[in-house]
């Protein structure tokens, strides 16, 4: 069972301002949360298989395996950018240097 004097402390870390009537009302809430959780601590879970989701899902993404390019097609693309260098398209800067 949680005190007057823990939920006061709860409330001046959380900042928040309660009035004798919110005191009350967040002590019995509390200990009743804080009752149900000691409940489930006695709760037996060794025979219990962990489940993520109520449905059997399966992975259906596809591996990620490099395609070859088609050459051509790169070096077109690279002359129709407006800036390049090399085999690379030039682009402006986006991030500075924290030097």
């Amino acid at each position: 069972m949680i005190n007057k004097q823990e939920v006061q402390h709860i409330a001046k870390l959380a900042r928040l301002n309660m009035n004798k009537q919110e005191e009350e009302k967040f002590t019995k809430e509390l200990s009743s949360i804080l009752d149900y959780v000691e409940k489930l601590k006695k709760v037996d879970v060794k025979n219990v298989k962990p489940t993520s989701h109520p449905f059997e899902i399966e992975n259906i993404i596809r591996n990620d395996v490099s395609q070859k390019s088609e050459e051509k097609l790169v070096e077109k693309l690279i002359k129709a950018a407006p800036a390049q260098t090399k085999n690379y398209i030039k682009v402006k800067t986006i991030l500075k240097n924290s030097k």
